[in-house]
């Protein structure tokens, strides 16, 4: 069965209710899901055995929270290369890290990303639910016609 790990770094726990909605729609299509705080991986080797990844980070001053930062460095070393992959965040005034965090997974470790990068305000808003479980079914689909 097909698994994906979703991993977020969060400062008011927006972006980790991204993150549990995600694993949430991917469960919904049957297949396995665990969510992560980037706090936890510690080494390249956290990132292996998944068929899917996505990296989440809240935006602070145009950019991505240092820890997710950091852990692009170390995903470097994953061989995350052809996996599918997906971005996501929580963002108040500017949205800018789902972006760069998408950017970086297509460009640098040459992923199979999903359409675009999920960019929400709060999960709880103007549909955010539903789009961040579409965003984990999107995934899911992603993994299950590749």
């Amino acid at each position: 069965m097909s698994k994906a790990l979703i991993v977020y770094a969060t400062r008011a726990g927006e972006t980790r209710k991204i993150a549990e909605l995600i694993a949430e729609g991917i469960r919904f299509s049957g297949l396995e899901a665990s969510v992560m705080d980037v706090k936890d991986i510690k080494t390249e080797k956290d990132l292996s055995g998944y068929n899917a990844v996505a990296f989440g980070s809240a935006t602070y001053h145009g950019g991505m929270m240092k820890s997710m930062e950091t852990l692009l460095f170390l995903a470097e070393k994953a061989e995350l290369e052809n996996k599918i992959g997906g971005a996501f965040g929580a963002f108040g005034w500017s949205g800018e890290a789902p972006d760069r965090i998408y950017d970086t997974m297509k460009n640098i470790f040459k992923m199979a990303m999903v359409g675009a990068p999920l960019r929400l305000k709060a999960s709880s808003l103007g549909g955010g639910i539903k789009m961040a479980q579409d965003y984990g079914r999107d995934i899911a689909k992603k993994l299950t016609t590749s």
